[in-house]
């Protein structure tokens, strides 16, 4: 486990050096913000459409041969974009044409390397390596944008692309030596002896959409998760208008406020990774929590108040991610996982790709402040309501008194009980 979390970090700071030098170099193309935003959305596209076969892929092959396959695959498409770059062979055509096939790779990539993770650890400390892995992730996204302008201002460009083609390489040449704990699910390999093979009728997509939509909690959890991506969560949008609007601060004010927010994820992480089993509810309680911050925030008089609110709220929002992942990746039967993690995957793309837009009509009608209050009270008004719903719905419990001189009968419930 700490050979795959190491691992990881290194992936995860190639992988945000990439995306943040790839926004810069699609300026440098065509001087077009829109631009920069397309393509964003084509490489985020296929996880909308292809998501389900991905996951499916995942539940049919070996979990550590598809994770070295799709990793040296995302390592392959960095070194081709980098010897564009360094011959000046780039445009946007092409530059897109690789960011569509990284986002296919990926939906594949995702879900293994997520499962494979957890089969490393004893079931009941799969709570804490999701927390790990969500440390790691915003440990590899401040170093990785960090080394992004110093990567380009020494080496340039076709650099930052080699260095996450390395990182990608580096966690393939890992992945052989990693071992499952005692206990972990054996990998579906069709040479297994003594382990039936499943049938491909066994394997479809349709029993991992089946089995998300027939699952109470799954569907209360895409709810909750939901509403906390499309009212909340886009703090890169709301709290810049806020800062640099209403508070009148600048870029260095949004910068401390988006550190803050950074620091409080890997303590919200490091908290989640203590979860030992994970519910819906505390997922719900913690995102509403958290929009009750952001409400607070968004009525914040000045930067210091504002800095004082983000913090806890950054920590209770990384606490719910951690909780509401673990949920996410324990409740299917292993055999699923792949495929539920595909579902999920494609609804979250829809609501990645539509929240953005709603909150940004919700700020032309109510400004920042508006957004940041109405959305926070919508988040924790909904979770609240679904709570108090389903406590009335929850069967009361009955009672049943016999008489003193009835001992047959208190006995006959007795054993019942």
């Amino acid at each position: 486990m700490r050979w795959w979390s190491a691992a990881n970090f290194v992936s995860n700071a190639g992988t945000w050096m990439q995306l943040t030098v790839q926004n810069l170099l699609v300026l440098k193309i065509t001087g077009s913000a829109a631009a920069t935003g397309l393509s964003i959305s084509v490489q985020a596209a296929p996880a909308l459409f292809v998501s389900l076969l991905g996951g499916a892929a995942v539940d049919r092959w070996p979990r550590r041969t598809t994770v070295a396959v799709s990793q040296a695959l995302l390592g392959a498409v960095a070194f081709t974009t980098a010897l564009l770059v360094a011959l000046d062979r780039i445009d946007m055509t092409s530059l897109l044409l690789l960011a569509a096939v990284t986002g296919v790779i990926a939906t594949v990539d995702g879900p293994a390397c997520a499962l494979l993770g957890n089969d490393l650890v004893p079931v009941e400390d799969v709570p804490s390596a999701i927390g790990v892995g969500a440390l790691v992730h915003s440990s590899g996204r401040l170093v990785g944008t960090g080394l992004a302008g110093v990567t380009v201002g020494l080496l340039g460009t076709s650099a930052a692309y080699a260095a996450n083609g390395l990182s990608f390489l580096f966690v393939a040449s890992v992945v052989p030596f990693l071992r499952p704990a005692p206990g972990a699910p054996p990998a579906p390999a069709p040479g297994d002896a003594g382990r039936a093979v499943p049938k491909r009728a066994e394997m479809s997509v349709r029993q991992g959409v089946a089995y998300f939509v027939r699952r109470p909690r799954l569907v209360a959890l895409a709810a909750v998760t939901g509403l906390s991506s499309v009212f909340g969560r886009n703090y890169g949008l709301t709290l810049a208008v806020l800062v640099t609007g209403p508070l009148a601060g600048g870029a260095g004010a949004f910068g401390t406020v988006s550190t803050v927010l950074a620091a409080g994820g890997i303590v919200g992480a490091v908290l989640g990774a203590r979860l030992r089993r994970p519910s819906v509810r505390t997922v719900g309680l913690l995102a509403a929590a958290g929009g009750l911050l952001q409400a607070a925030a968004g009525l914040s008089p000045s930067l210091a108040v504002l800095l004082v609110l983000v913090l806890p709220m950054a920590v209770v929002e990384s606490v719910s991610d951690t909780a509401g992942t673990a949920v996410l990746q324990t409740d299917p039967p292993d055999r699923l996982r792949g495929r539920v993690l595909g579902v999920w995957s494609s609804v979250g793309t829809v609501w990645g790709l539509g929240g953005p837009p709603a909150l940004g009509l919700l700020m032309e009608w109510a400004g920042a402040r508006g957004a940041l209050v109405a959305g926070g009270l919508l988040i924790a008004g909904a979770i609240g309501a679904g709570l108090l719903r389903r406590r009335a719905a929850a069967p009361a419990p009955v009672r049943l008194r016999a008489q003193d001189d009835e001992v047959p009968g208190r006995e006959a419930l007795g054993t019942a009980a």
